[in-house]
């Protein structure tokens, strides 16, 4: 007598593996609409982080509904410093939810991924969409709106719209979806394959890479003290600490900025120690 063992004969489904997408087109049209106030909550220490993870909050919520320890992570992650140009805002969002959810999904996912993924993409993303709507089409907008208002003409602020209002957000609510289904596509992709370790380490050096790059351009150091006698041979400190290695004092101060912020130096403190320091430099004749 041959006996049938039941075992494996139906199949397993594991909910926490499946590869099915969380959230609709609908969902990320809401997730679009709370992307409009990107701007609101500008601030110097991370710029837009509350906006965006403001956005991405009620995904995340979804995303973790079982685990409230992994959803205040999400948010203490989202909460990084972050910028970007406002017409990718929600494109940014979408392929961080996308990455949040395989987070939740793969135990083997590495989350530092999340914050590494979004630092080396913020860079290239804002230099070109920066010259595409305020470097371009704003401009054209704005100058084709004037010269009709100025004359009374109503087609100006409609014009203004159609050239540039439109587009903005077609690019957002559009790019929210592509984020989306970017990241979930992808991602499945790249963990099936094995390579997210190499995409880790990819994004990790674009993005310090970028922030070198924001270091060297957007930190200013001009000091002007003056060694030797003589205008031919005299010599300032800036020039004598660039022909050492040129933007070492920028270097210098991150690098002070970063220290003390890993010591928990509110920023607050930071920013008026900085000009009150400046201005001490200044009255000395060491900084001009």
């Amino acid at each position: 007598m041959t006996t049938i063992s039941k075992e494996n004969t139906t199949p397993e489904v594991n909910e926490a593996v499946s590869s099915e997408p969380m959230f609709t087109k609908k969902d990320l049209r809401k997730m679009c609409w709370r992307s409009l106030p990107g701007g609101f909550s500008v601030n110097w220490d991370r710029y837009v982080h509350k906006t965006f993870t403001f956005m991405i909050a009620p995904m995340l919520k979804r995303i973790y509904k079982n685990d409230h320890e992994g959803y205040v992570k999400a948010l203490q992650r989202n909460m990084e410093f972050f910028n970007i140009t406002p017409q990718v805002h929600a494109f940014m969002g979408g392929l961080t939810v996308a990455m949040e959810e395989q987070n939740a999904k793969d135990p083997n996912f590495d989350p530092k991924t999340i914050n590494s993924v979004k630092a080396a993409l913020m860079g290239p993303l804002s230099g070109i969409f920066d010259s595409i709507f305020p470097g371009t089409l704003r401009i054209i907008a704005a100058g084709i709106g004037i010269s009709l208002a100025a004359q009374g003409n109503i087609l100006g602020p409609i014009l203004y719209a159609l050239i540039y209002c439109i587009p903005s957000y077609i690019c957002r609510f559009k790019g929210g979806q592509i984020g989306y289904r970017l990241g979930t596509g992808f991602l499945d992709k790249l963990q099936a394959s094995g390579l997210m370790d190499k995409l880790m380490l990819a994004a990790s050096i674009l993005g310090l890479l970028v922030i070198g790059g924001m270091t060297y351009t957007m930190v200013n150091t001009n000091f002007v003290l003056t060694f030797g006698a003589g205008t031919e041979s005299a010599m300032t400190l800036q020039t004598a600490l660039d022909s050492i290695m040129p933007g070492i004092a920028k270097l210098g101060f991150v690098g002070l900025f970063y220290w003390l912020l890993g010591k928990k130096v509110n920023t607050f403190v930071l920013i008026i120690g900085t000009i009150l320091g400046c201005i001490a430099l200044t009255a000395l004749g060491i900084m001009g």
